[in-house]
């Protein structure tokens, strides 16, 4: 199966760009339900596997164990926007764990609140990596290291036991041999790994199902509520996650990655939804993913309301003139049919 076209944008009525990609709608056992385009298309899961690369540490009480809080651990599933908030979070992290900002290897960016709120940075600051959307999943990076008495320097290298930690947990998650996970790095030099779509949409479910779930039950129970109780840490002000996860209301745990990639679990429906759109899209993506979700029938009356600005948004030019639209293309195939 190849991809298939998922989202155009239309400029005076003429469609102008096609994006492609591809969609898989799986159960909490990984059973395929739905589908667009290959629902096995090979995926780096990039920022969306941020709670699998915290589940090691979790999953040796390492949150107990050097006192941090539900809203720390919220924080090492980010991909936040370097609000006061985030920032201040990390750094209590790290004065927890007796570690500095130079100690993370993620690199510096201008936080992604500017972006976000059409704000122009301050051009005489000199951003640390602190304000980096990863420096908190690096912050936990670091106190799995502590716990461990492991080295933190090079903690970012794949043969650190730390990214060994990881590889081996995810491939067990998966039921898969570590030699089946394709590597690359990431923007922030962690190591991150590629999957069909449709077992990315797995590993989502069974966030999902958290302490239901029966191989990582308390584990993926506690990142779960985490991310649930406080998206504003896991994503930031204007950002999607955050948006999806107030419209389900308790009801959906979401991550975004880049290049366009999108995962969901709904916890009621004991699914998990994957997105990817093939050119890396990100203006594609969301009217992609809230299609999936209206075809499913997840978007009622409020629901609908929250991701309405998502649903087929008008294509603006610089003086705010409405010269076109973006919109969904595709209709969600049922398995076997």
């Amino acid at each position: 199966m190849k991809t298939i076209p998922l989202v155009e944008t239309t400029r005076g009525g003429t469609v102008e760009n096609v994006h492609f990609g591809s969609v898989a709608v799986v159960d909490h056992e990984g059973r395929l339900l739905w589908s667009a385009g290959d629902p096995d298309y090979l995926t780096f899961t990039r920022s969306a596997l941020k709670p699998f690369q915290a589940l090691p540490f979790v999953l040796d009480d390492g949150p107990d164990k050097l006192g941090l809080t539900e809203r720390e651990l919220a924080i090492m599933c980010a991909s936040h926007s370097g609000e006061q908030v985030h920032v201040d979070t990390v750094r209590g992290i790290l004065e927890k764990i007796g570690a500095d900002e130079s100690d993370l290897e993620c690199g510096c960016q201008v936080p992604l609140y500017y972006d976000f709120l059409h704000l122009r940075p301050p051009a005489d600051v000199e951003w640390t990596p602190v304000q980096h959307n990863c420096s908190g999943k690096h912050s936990g990076f670091l106190a799995w290291c502590r716990l461990h008495g492991m080295q933190t320097r090079g903690y970012t290298d794949p043969l650190h036991p730390l990214q060994q930690q990881v590889r081996a947990r995810l491939a067990d998650t998966l039921g898969v041999s570590e030699s089946a996970l394709p590597g690359g790095i990431d923007g922030c030099s962690a190591p991150n790994y590629a999957m069909p779509l449709a077992r990315l949409a797995h590993l989502y479910a069974r966030l999902a199902q958290g302490a239901r779930d029966p191989q990582w039950g308390f584990a993926l129970g506690d990142l779960c509520g985490a991310m649930l109780r406080h998206p504003e840490l896991v994503s930031g002000t204007a950002r999607t996650d955050l948006m999806y996860t107030q419209a389900g209301a308790g009801d959906w745990v979401c991550k975004v990655g880049a290049d366009a990639v999108q995962a969901i679990g709904i916890t009621s429906e004991k699914i998990g939804i994957a997105v990817k759109i093939a050119d890396g899209a990100p203006r594609a993506l969301h009217v992609a993913v809230v299609s999936v979700l209206d075809q499913l029938g997840l978007l009622d009356g409020e629901r609908a309301r929250v991701v309405e600005s998502y649903r087929q948004p008008a294509l603006k030019n610089w003086r705010g003139l409405a010269v076109g639209e973006i919109r969904p293309v595709f209709r969600l195939a049922r398995a076997g049919s």
